[in-house]
């Protein structure tokens, strides 16, 4: 009998706040250890924006104003016969203060783009970073054209 691959999907987000200067990237920690941004599962009907939008408000407290115009897509195998693809969007918020969701979350904290950059455990997440600070320049350089 040949096992099949189960698919699942997560949507999340790179939570920015733009700071004097320039802006942070939200980071949260999770109880494994590892470091990344703030995601999770699908709901029955949810959107994808939907989805981003509830993971970030259950896991760090905030309310986020989400940017579609971002949006990466990650496909990987966490384990054997499964299939996982993550969507990031980016997202902005006002707020400082993080609630931790305490059954997944360790910590959260906001972090300069190099800051994050060093300290995200996943290579994939590097490169979605890079590449959501390389669309936030391109963005904010035009509203400043404007």
């Amino acid at each position: 009998m040949a096992l099949h691959t189960k698919k699942e999907k997560s949507c999340g987000a790179v939570v920015i706040r733009r700071v004097k200067g320039g802006c942070l990237t939200l980071l949260i920690q999770h109880r494994g250890g590892h470091w990344g941004f703030p995601k999770g599962h699908v709901e029955a009907r949810e959107t994808e924006a939907e989805t981003a939008i509830r993971e970030i408000r259950e896991e760090t407290g905030l309310e986020v104003e989400l940017d579609t115009g971002f949006r990466h897509s990650v496909i990987y195998s966490p384990r054997e016969y499964i299939e996982k693809e993550v969507i990031y969007f980016t997202a902005i918020t006002d707020t400082r203060e993080t609630v931790p969701q305490p059954e997944e979350i360790r910590r959260a904290d906001w972090f300069t783009f190099d800051e994050a950059s060093a300290q995200l455990t996943h290579d994939n997440d590097i490169q979605i970073l890079r590449s959501a600070q390389r669309y936030w320049k391109q963005k904010l350089a035009q509203e400043n054209n404007a």
